[in-house]
């Protein structure tokens, strides 16, 4: 599972769980980072200056091709209002920054160059990433910055990038599409010892696969790795110091840049805000209740529409119903009106999940339970495969896959089935409706083939300057706790704590309060007051 961006237009899988997973800090003598001993003590390796050939590389920019299969497919990214045109670049990087002299890997880059006719100074580069882990930046930037970032684009050249192990950035492989549907629709709730082997043996094809065709990368595809590429692009793209945005998982990618380059901060905003603090059990159950929460606001909503699922005003009714449904689904799968293919449990809890994104995807989710009380599972099995982001034509983009090598990179954590036994009853406790399928997701990296780095996330940023952090009262996926927990966690001075009272995973573009403040902060320099709250 994985946190995204908000989910306004499009769903996509990078949208529930970050596993709030870590990097072990590691003294880097090439940056501006200041490592305390006891980070040193661990034995994280130093990490050698990366050379001239890469830090003064030229990058060839071109104009885009279509978003390729890995990226999600798609067509050619189509011009700005004012006709910029977008364009795109291979950043070559190091595959292993402790050998920055062997093997690279290309990482794709996209921008558009700050408007020309805005009559301001450039502000260079404003570089984004929108979360999963496993988002492609290359295919969703272009798809917002018509409807979000054209005051942003006045002044800064919008740059995105497909981290490593992301679409175009040595994309991890695993299951062909076919197998991907198979794998997607198993049983996730497991009732008795032969399902639960059913899912534990889905879960090693699904780590053995991926070992087998991206074993040689999936070592170095973590969340250090990606922020140490974050500063190669800021000297690349000629910036002295980074301006950043970053939402979801991109959040905990920019607190860990913090952290490790705190000199070279430059105007960063971070919205829907993973906490730094909480394990990968820890963020999962505090995920359950934010969609437990999220499905509660949607049905107290639904009963004063004029169309909802259900009948009665009690949001009661609401919530046995889809409880009912889902059970009906785990004995047996609802058929489609159309096609061979069948909605699942499994995906089920998926489309419901990934409508609780944003309220405006809420009158999508009802009429999709209406449907599947009447028998017909389309509804939710489109909404799933927006998650999946599964095109209509059965194929995949990597980021499924990327999900998983990076969050199971970052995460020592390995759990067994016994453990999520004990766990079960805590997890039920925070959502009656979710709660199994989650728990059994902390099986996700239990077979995988590469060691994972700590628990938590350090993201202390010692004379950084100040980062924006945002966090929505009424966000699921990243729930409002982890804004302030991660503003302490960078320093005093350092974190800026903003509130913003509402529903859904993203603020920036739907809250206009919030969105005057960080354009003043991004475009003016003018710094928020610490807790400032906008309804």
């Amino acid at each position: 599972m994985s946190h995204h961006r908000s989910s306004r237009a499009v769903i996509s899988l990078a949208a529930f769980a970050v596993l709030a997973v870590a990097t072990s800090t590691a003294c880097d003598p090439g940056a501006d980072a200041a490592v305390d001993g006891a980070t040193g003590a661990t034995g994280a390796p130093v990490v050698p200056a990366v050379p001239a050939a890469l830090s003064e590389q030229k990058l060839d920019w071109a104009a885009c091709s279509a978003p390729s299969k890995a990226q999600g497919g798609g067509d050619e990214p189509e011009a700005l209002p004012d006709g910029t045109q977008w364009e795109c670049a291979g950043m070559k990087a190091p595959l292993d920054y402790a050998k920055p002299d062997g093997r690279t890997i290309d990482i794709a880059l996209i921008r558009a160059k700050a408007a020309k006719k805005s009559g301001k100074e450039s502000l260079g580069s404003l570089v984004f990433n929108f979360g999963g882990p496993g988002g492609s930046g290359v295919s969703t930037l272009p798809a917002f910055a018509a409807d979000e970032y054209l005051e942003l684009h006045k002044r800064y050249d919008l740059v995105s990038f497909d981290p490593r192990g992301v679409g175009g950035s040595a994309g991890v492989k695993c299951l062909d599409d076919k197998v991907m549907d198979a794998w997607l629709a198993q049983d996730s709730t497991p009732d008795d010892a032969v399902e639960e082997k059913a899912l534990t043996v889905g879960g090693s094809v699904y780590a053995r696969a991926c070992k087998s065709n991206s074993g040689g990368v999936l070592e170095y595809v973590g969340t250090q790795e990606a922020a140490r590429d974050l500063d190669l692009m800021r000297q690349v793209l000629g910036d002295d110091k980074l301006n950043y945005f970053g939402v979801s998982y991109g959040t905990q990618l920019g607190g860990v840049y913090a952290h490790l380059f705190p000199k070279n901060v430059g105007r960063t905003v971070f919205d829907a805000v993973v906490d730094p603090t909480e394990d990968y059990a820890e963020s999962l159950l505090s995920q359950t209740e934010g969609f437990d929460s999220a499905l509660q606001n949607f049905l107290k909503d639904c009963v004063k529409q004029e169309e909802c699922f259900f009948e009665g005003k009690n949001p009661a009714q609401g919530e046995k119903e889809v409880t009912d449904l889902l059970k009906g689904l785990d004995a047996e799968p609802l058929p489609l009106t159309e096609g061979d293919r069948s909605l699942t449990q499994s995906q089920a809890v998926m489309g419901i999940i990934a409508s609780l994104y944003s309220q405006d995807m809420w009158s999508w989710l009802s009429t999709a339970l209406e449907e599947a009380k009447a028998g017909e599972g389309d509804g939710l099995l489109w909404l799933a495969d927006s998650y999946f982001e599964r095109t209509p034509d059965g194929a995949y983009s990597n980021a499924n896959f990327a999900n998983t090598a990076v969050s199971c990179a970052d995460s020592k954590d390995r759990f067994t089935v016994e453990d999520v036994r004990r766990k079960l009853p805590e997890f039920r406790k925070a959502s009656p409706v979710f709660g199994d399928a989650t728990a059994w997701m902390l099986l996700g990296c239990t077979d995988w083939p590469v060691a994972g780095h700590a628990s938590t996330v350090d993201v202390k940023a010692d004379g950084a300057d100040p980062i924006l952090v945002i966090g929505n009262t009424g966000d699921p996926a990243t729930p409002y706790e982890g804004a302030k927990k991660m503003a302490d966690a960078l320093g005093e001075g350092v974190g800026v704590h903003v509130t913003v009272e509402g529903e859904g995973h993203g603020t920036y573009g739907v809250n206009k309060c919030l969105t005057k403040a960080v354009d003043e902060y991004l475009l003016g320099g003018t710094v928020p007051k610490n807790d400032t709250v906008c309804s």
